[in-house]
């Protein structure tokens, strides 16, 4: 067990920790309202991950194949929705000049993960890599590779958090921040684009 986890988490180290859709939309968020104004958003991704990593685990990712339409689906609601984060980040300016900003909270967590389809795929190989070979206590090793996988994205994403945060603190001022906010915008854009074509 051991062994495994091991491996998964070196295995996993490149695609938690490079640039998605979860690491900058928790990167700039971190930066427009600082870390724990974060964690619901956090924690409502993570219970959508270990929920959809076990359902796949489990077998979901045969009606994937045989319904190819809802990942387009997928693709198409989730890059719509990374770009409109994108929108409303681009045309944001300081937290404390406008009275109505809100962090995410638990719900765009969950439809962050949700309408990811590239977490679909990441989890399908992962399973190829460390579920093919397990005979017995199949449940076991899903919810074993689950776990970490949940808790190796928490410590990644809380990274790329606390490097927003830290970000923000050089862009204090209003046309700083909008200038901040403005370049999130761009990078979550251009994440949704890659999104819908790759």
């Amino acid at each position: 067990m051991f062994q495994t986890a091991a491996a998964l988490i070196v295995f996993l180290f490149p695609l938690a920790y490079s640039p998605g859709p979860g690491n900058m939309f928790f990167a700039a968020m971190g930066a427009r309202f600082g870390f724990a104004a974060t964690v619901p958003a956090s924690i409502g991704y993570h219970v959508a991950t270990w929920i959809v990593t076990v359902a796949i685990g489990s077998g979901f990712v045969v009606v994937m194949d045989q319904l190819p339409q809802l990942f387009v689906a997928l693709k198409l609601a989730g890059s719509a929705y990374v770009l409109w984060i994108a929108w409303k980040l681009f045309r944001a300016g300081a937290v404390d000049a406008d009275p109505h900003a809100r962090p995410a909270g638990y719900w765009d967590g969950v439809i962050l993960l949700t309408l990811n389809p590239k977490a679909y795929v990441i989890i399908a190989l992962m399973f190829t890599q460390f579920l093919g070979g397990v005979q017995s206590g199949q449940l076991l090793a899903v919810l074993l590779i689950s776990t970490v996988f949940t808790l190796n994205n928490l410590v990644a994403f809380s990274v790329w958090t606390v490097i927003g945060q830290k970000i923000a603190r050089l862009f204090r001022a209003q046309d700083s921040a909008r200038r901040l906010n403005r370049m999130f915008g761009v990078i979550l854009a251009l994440v949704a684009v890659w999104m819908l074509v790759s």
